[in-house]
């Protein structure tokens, strides 16, 4: 390696069975043009104990489950370099994805950089180009099952994707990192929306490429963090006037999650994710919540705002048969509301 190479925090955390936790290792100090420092979080793995032993390896016991967003927040407080690089331990970077993802930090507009998450097997397939994210904050895996070749080039993205991404810590602490409210799902949402508004770019890399040996799992806790945290989003990241106009759509949408929630059995977790929201929102603008935060971006002061022009042009989609198209054009528009100031 190098002594011209940059130095990385790269941060990894371990839950219950991690059966590619040891694989994911290998690869992380398999990078290329990087010099790698690992920061492990043990969460409750049991294989963290049977990680080869290396001087680059610093593991992180706090005795109890962090959750993401915690133990991404407690990893980056001891990380020792100001590169920061978060992997999932079921995704196996390739050598050069670092060093392809921190190259776009050195470019001031440039908050946060993901990488292209493959899923495995032949051919080449997408799991993630970055995350779009609808106006009523649904966020999904951005062009998955499409053929890398179609998203073999860097552009900007609405969101990252947790699996893969990049930042230096100075972004990070400048956005108060991952709020551990959300525990787990929907953060790389919020952070990525942060991001925007604090007048920096997300980036999608598509050389900085992982595979990423993912099974969606439908546990009912799950499903309470996805809609409570989506909800979060909602209530913080818009200002006051703009989640007024979207109320009308908001309760339509609500209505026929709720219908969707009953014919899969989790209704009970949806009625639950309401609850929260109901004890919980007049804190998320009224200061008392360390949340609010998100409410005052921290380098230009700007909160998210929906852009009418756009907005209402994106409503034609809605009497098509696809529904992707229409998310699409929505999540496009929603994206102008961040990129452009308030006026």
């Amino acid at each position: 390696m190098s002594t011209s190479s940059p130095n990385v925090s790269v941060i990894l955390l371990a839950y219950l069975d991690e059966p590619l936790l040891q694989e994911c290792v290998d690869a992380v100090f398999s990078s290329e043009g990087v010099a790698v420092e690992l920061i492990l979080v043990d969460n409750g793995c049991p294989r963290v104990n049977e990680i080869r032993p290396d001087p680059r390896i610093q593991v992180l016991r706090p005795g109890f489950n962090t959750a993401f967003a915690g133990g991404c927040n407690r990893a980056v407080d001891v990380a020792s370099h100001e590169l920061l690089v978060f992997v999932n331990s079921d995704l196996i970077v390739s050598p050069q994805a670092f060093a392809r993802l921190i190259h776009h930090l050195a470019h001031d507009s440039v908050g946060l950089v993901t990488g292209a998450v493959q899923l495995p097997g032949h051919p080449t397939l997408t799991n993630a180009a970055g995350n779009p994210i609808h106006f009523l904050m649904f966020s999904w895996s951005g062009s998955y099952g499409e053929p890398y070749e179609q998203v073999g080039h860097p552009l900007d993205v609405t969101g990252i994707s947790g699996a893969l991404f990049a930042c230096t810590k100075n972004h990070w602490r400048a956005l108060g990192g991952f709020d551990e409210e959300y525990l787990a799902y929907a953060e790389d949402a919020d952070i990525s929306l942060r991001t925007w508004q604090s007048g920096h770019r997300v980036l999608y890399e598509s050389m900085a490429t992982g595979v990423h040996h993912y099974e969606f799992a439908r546990r009912s806790q799950k499903w309470f963090l996805l809609e409570r945290n989506r909800l979060i989003n909602f209530f913080t990241l818009y200002d006051a006037t703009s989640t007024v106009l979207l109320l009308p759509a908001f309760v339509i949408v609500e209505i026929g999650m709720f219908y969707a929630a009953i014919r899969a059995g989790w209704w009970r977790q949806k009625i639950d994710s309401w609850r929260w929201i109901a004890k919980t929102v007049a804190t998320f603008t009224s200061g008392a919540n360390e949340s609010n935060r998100k409410k005052n971006p921290p380098t230009n002061g700007r909160n998210a705002y929906v852009d009418l022009s756009t907005f209402r042009a994106s409503l034609r989609f809605i009497f098509q048969p696809s529904p992707i198209a229409f998310s699409t054009a929505i999540g496009n528009s929603f994206l102008v509301g961040f990129r452009n100031e308030k006026v």
